[in-house]
């Protein structure tokens, strides 16, 4: 299969970087990152953008947004306060369509999402309007589900190469996520912003270390550590992760750029860019399972015993 990932970032969706940057300096170095990141996508030849939100959870299947063109006005539900955001989104339906297709084939349960009024989530709009103004790329916009597993997110991954080539399109892939994702649960005013706590800040920086160095596939690996030193949200932090390594090609061959680092009210927001290289970072031995089709359902809502993710069949 030809390289149908020509780049690939993970980048912040707070509310805070559309709406209120200039009210903390970090949060304004951020939104300048953004900036460049926009600059380097239209530096780019690639067709579309495929965006892979940790803001927009879903709980049967993956769903994959197909709207040609999402038109509303959102407000976030935590920090409402910030405002309204109207968007106008075009999405490329066609890929879409191909990239649930692909999904199926590999034992997926996905679908499109086609109809007026349908939420556009926090993260995807802050991202859309922020690196793709004006609709310049198409774009797709994948679910997160809140209890796929490692296996079932690299298939996801996976299905979008599929989608992808049979398009004949090149695409940027954006896993649109903090690392640290924890909010301080009182009010804080912007000017005394900081990472919720040292083992957050001293964690995210060890990750951040690692995707300066291009070690994509060492993260995916990493992630349950991460997970279980820094206490974050796996929804948000293991998933992002194992699906950009998936969809870029589940290697360390990257040039690894960090823009910006800053603390988002308590968060960490991190704008990272990845483009495959010759060479890899570092050459190291994986052991993760890599399956290439979704091994079945696990029972989550059923009350059968639990499964040890450390455990997964390669099938």
């Amino acid at each position: 299969m030809s390289d149908v990932c020509i780049k690939g970032y993970a980048l912040p969706g707070l509310p805070h970087l559309l709406l209120t940057p200039d009210a903390n300096p970090g949060w304004k170095k951020v939104r300048l990152a953004m900036d460049r990141v926009r600059d380097q996508i239209r530096a780019t030849d690639a067709d579309v953008l495929v965006l892979y939100s940790t803001y927009w959870p879903s709980v049967i299947g993956h769903q994959v947004q197909a709207n040609p063109m999402a038109e509303w006005v959102h407000v976030d539900d935590e920090f409402h306060a910030l405002g309204s955001m109207p968007y106008k989104l075009r999405m490329d339906p066609d890929l879409a369509q191909a990239v649930v297709a692909a999904g199926r084939e590999r034992k997926l349960t996905a679908r499109t999402v086609n109809y007026k009024g349908f939420p556009i989530d926090t993260g995807s709009v802050v991202v859309a309007q922020l690196v793709n103004p004006g609709n310049r790329l198409p774009m797709i916009i994948l679910s997160s589900n809140v209890y796929a597993d490692r296996a079932e997110t690299l298939v996801l991954g996976k299905a979008v190469r599929d989608g992808l080539a049979r398009r004949g399109q090149k695409a940027v892939a954006i896993a649109v996520t903090s690392l640290s994702n924890r909010l301080h649960e009182k009010a804080v005013a912007p000017a005394d912003d900081h990472v919720h706590s040292l083992k957050d800040q001293e964690w995210n920086l060890k990750m951040l270390e690692f995707l300066r160095e291009g070690r994509l596939e060492d993260v995916s690996q990493l992630s349950r550590q991460f997970h279980r030193e820094a206490r974050v949200n796996k929804v948000a932090n293991f998933k992002p992760f194992w699906w950009l390594a998936s969809v870029m090609g589940q290697s360390n061959l990257y040039t690894g750029e960090v823009l910006e680092y800053q603390p988002i009210y308590g968060s960490g927001a991190a704008v990272v860019g990845l483009t495959p290289a010759a060479r890899t970072a570092r050459d190291l031995e994986f052991d993760e399972a890599d399956p290439e089709v979704f091994p079945g359902e696990r029972n989550v809502l059923g009350g059968g015993p639990p499964v040890d993710e450390e455990e997964e069949s390669p099938t």
